[in-house]
C-alpha cells in the first residue's frame, strides 16, 4: 500500500483539490438532509430543531404535487426521447462529411450555443416568440395568420422547452460520440468495403457497435436529469399562463422552500427526488452491464 502511494504520489496530489472540493460541497452538505425530518424555521439551526418524523412528507397527499410530478415526467420523457438520440445522429452525420473544413464549421456552429446561459436563451426566445413584435409572430401575421401567444400557451410550452434544449446542447453532447468514433479501427471499414458493405451497413455494423460503450455510459449519467429536468431552463420561461404545464419538481421545491418557507417539505421532496435518481442510475447501470457488458462499475 505504501509503495503504491509512493509510486503514484504526484497523481494523488493532482486529484487532492478535487477530492477536497467534493467533500466540502457534496458530502458535508448532506447533513442538511435531516431537515426533511425536522420542523426547521429561520432563526433556528438544523441541530436544535425538533424532530417531526415523516410529517414533512405530507405533500404525497397533495393533488398539486402529483400534477407537478406529471409535468416533470412529461418533460423528462420528451427531452429524453428527442434529446438522447439527437447527438448520436448528429455525430453520425458529421462523421460522414468528407470536407474537413465544412465538418469543422458544422461542429463549431453546433456546439457554440452550449456556452450561452439559459437566461440568454430565454431572452432570445422571448424576442422571437413574444406576442407583440416577435419575429415569429410577425412572419405568421405577414402570411395571413393570427399571432400565437407562444410564451403563455400550455400547448407550446413543452415543444419550446425540448426544441431550445436540443438547439443549446446537441452539438456539445456530440463531441463525446465523435471522440468515440475516432477510436474505431479504420481497418474495419476497409474490410467492410472489400465485403461490399455500403455506408449504411458500415454505420450499422461498425460505427454504432463501436459507439455503444460511450452511449451506455452517457445513458447512465443522464438518468438523474430525468428527475431534474432543468430549472435553469424552465424557470425563466415560466409564467402564470403556462404554469399548469411548466411547474416541475425543481420549481415546486423552490417555491415551497424559499418563497413559502416550508423548508422541511422542500427538503423532503428533494430527498425523494435524489432517491429516485439513485434508483434510476443503479437500474440503468445494471441493464447496461447485462446487454452491453460494460457499465460505470
Amino acid at each position: 500500500m505504501l509503495a503504491r502511494l509512493s509510486k503514484y504520489r504526484w497523481q494523488y496530489v493532482m486529484i487532492l483539490p478535487a477530492v477536497v472540493l467534493l467533500f466540502l460541497f457534496s458530502y458535508i452538505p448532506m447533513a442538511g438532509i435531516q431537515v426533511a425530518f425536522k420542523d426547521f424555521h429561520i432563526g433556528g439551526t438544523i441541530w436544535n430543531s425538533p424532530w417531526v418524523g415523516l410529517e414533512n412528507f405530507s405533500f404525497l397527499q397533495d393533488d398539486q404535487f402529483w400534477i407537478v410530478v406529471k409535468n416533470t415526467i412529461w418533460i423528462a420523457l420528451l427531452k429524453f426521447i428527442f434529446g438522447f438520440p439527437a447527438p448520436i445522429i448528429l455525430a453520425l452525420l458529421i462523421n460522414e462529411v468528407r470536407n474537413n473544413a465544412f465538418k469543422r464549421f458544422v461542429q463549431s456552429v453546433s456546439y457554440l450555443p452550449h456556452f450561452f446561459s439559459w437566461i440568454v436563451v430565454a431572452y432570445i426566445l422571448q424576442s422571437l416568440l413574444t406576442l407583440d413584435g416577435g419575429l415569429v409572430n410577425q412572419l405568421i401575421v405577414n402570411m395571413g395568420g393570427d399571432p400565437v401567444f407562444f410564451l403563455g400557451s400550455t400547448e407550446w410550452f413543452r415543444p419550446m422547452i425540448v426544441a431550445s434544449g436540443l438547439w443549446k446542447e446537441v452539438g456539445w453532447n456530440t463531441i463525446l460520440y465523435l471522440a468515440a468514433i475516432t477510436t474505431i479501427d479504420p481497418q474495419l471499414y476497409e474490410a467492410a468495403k472489400v465485403e461490399g458493405a455500403g455506408r449504411l451497413a458500415q454505420i450499422r455494423h461498425i460505427t454504432l457497435p463501436g459507439m455503444m460503450p460511450t452511449i451506455a455510459i452517457v445513458l447512465i449519467l443522464s438518468m438523474p436529469s430525468l428527475i431534474a429536468v432543468g430549472m435553469d431552463q424552465i424557470y425563466p420561461l415560466m409564467n402564470p399562463a403556462n404554469q399548469p404545464v411548466a411547474d416541475v419538481l425543481d420549481t415546486y421545491i423552490l417555491r415551497s422552500g424559499l418563497q413559502q418557507g416550508y423548508f422541511g417539505m422542500a427538503t423532503a421532496i428533494g430527498l425523494l427526488s435524489s432517491v429516485i435518481s439513485l434508483i434510476l442510475v443503479l437500474v440503468t447501470n445494471q441493464l447496461a452491464r447485462k446487454f452491453n457488458g460494460e457499465g460505470l462499475w
